[in-house]
């Protein structure tokens, strides 16, 4: 059986955290920043959690994390 591989481009774009949940980088926040307002700017700093729903299937990308 060969080696189950990660999918690269979801190991770029997820980790998986110590206590299980993924956390991924905001949307929206790469071009086009000049029409949106500072607070809509500042709200998506930071990282957020994978919303339950997703979590299966990015896990499924991610076998060895």
């Amino acid at each position: 059986m060969p080696k189950m591989k990660t999918k690269s481009g979801a190991a770029k774009r997820f980790r998986v955290r110590g206590s299980g949940s993924v956390k991924r980088a905001t949307a929206f926040k790469r071009h086009i920043l000049t029409k949106k307002t500072t607070k809509s700017k500042r709200q998506l700093r930071g990282v957020h959690a994978v919303h339950e729903s997703d979590v299966k299937s990015v896990r499924a990308m991610l076998p060895n994390a």
